[in-house]
């Protein structure tokens, strides 16, 4: 029995797709997804059916991608469209941050299994640019995020306000968690936890959309043992304070090998290799 996690599905490619459907069965095994999935509660759907064919349990987190809604309206968005796709995993046995932590049932240590939702607040930024003149400082290289239009914190004002409601909200969920379990504990989140992490040599100014600083000492608070990520699709493996740091991206079809398809990519995570 081994824990597997893979982000960045993007299956609005046919490439990813077929990918997709071409992955071996891992009926023993768990699978966690760490977000972007794609755009729409159709994709999730269709993902989450190939996939719970494949794996004995699924766990998700919501990318950026994942929470996309159109700017004309007409349909939930921001926190509403988020508990829609948890309603959608639940529907599908798969758990989510709003579901309670569980425990690894595997060999080896009780690792406790955390998905977190904190999204970001565009504070990855240099210290001498202030929160007013981010998105100017990033559209001096030609850089803004597709979120600016797509990604509605519906009812929050700001997703910076959001994402300060989710960061507190999972403080206080990992808090009364780990006070009844010795152990240590998975975290998996979309976005790195960490400012260092989220080094883009091609496009450095894209920083901004890719994490809080809220979180930098959450691995040492919160006794991690590992640390899921996607997002950057830049696929490492760092150790920070004897934790291991997973970015764990599939990416576009220009990321991957298409010779090798989609199995060559899931990272195992536990037992710890």
């Amino acid at each position: 029995m081994r824990l597997y996690a893979i982000s960045d599905l993007h299956l609005h490619h046919e490439a990813n797709r077929k990918a997709l459907e071409a992955l071996p069965d891992h009926q023993d095994d768990w699978l966690i997804i760490a977000g972007d999935i794609g755009a729409g509660e159709k994709t999730l759907r269709y993902a989450l059916g190939e996939l719970r064919q494949r794996f004995a349990q699924l766990l998700w987190v919501p990318g950026n991608h994942d929470l996309w809604t159109s700017p004309k309206g007409g349909g939930p968005r921001g926190e509403q469209h988020y508990d829609r796709l948890v309603e959608i995993c639940r529907e599908h046995g798969v758990l989510t941050p709003e579901d309670p932590y569980v425990t690894w049932p595997g060999a080896g240590k009780p690792y406790l299994l955390a998905p977190l939702f904190l999204l970001y607040d565009y504070s990855f930024r240099p210290d001498e640019i202030t929160a007013d003149s981010v998105l100017a400082w990033a559209a001096e290289q030609d850089v803004v995020c597709a979120d600016e239009v797509l990604l509605h914190p519906d009812p929050y004002p700001s997703k910076p306000l959001w994402c300060a409601a989710r960061c507190k909200l999972s403080e206080e969920r990992l808090v009364q968690a780990l006070a009844t379990h010795p152990g240590e504990t998975i975290l998996i989140n979309h976005f790195p936890l960490r400012r260092e992490m989220a080094q883009l040599r091609r496009v450095p100014r894209f920083s901004p959309w890719c994490g809080t600083r809220r979180t930098e000492g959450w691995h040492q608070r919160f006794r991690a043992a590992v640390v899921i990520y996607g997002h950057l699709h830049i696929r490492a493996t760092h150790a920070r304070d004897g934790v291991r740091f997973e970015e764990v991206s599939f990416g576009y079809p220009r990321d991957w090998d298409s010779h090798l398809g989609l199995e060559p990519y899931l990272r195992q995570i536990l037992p710890l290799p």
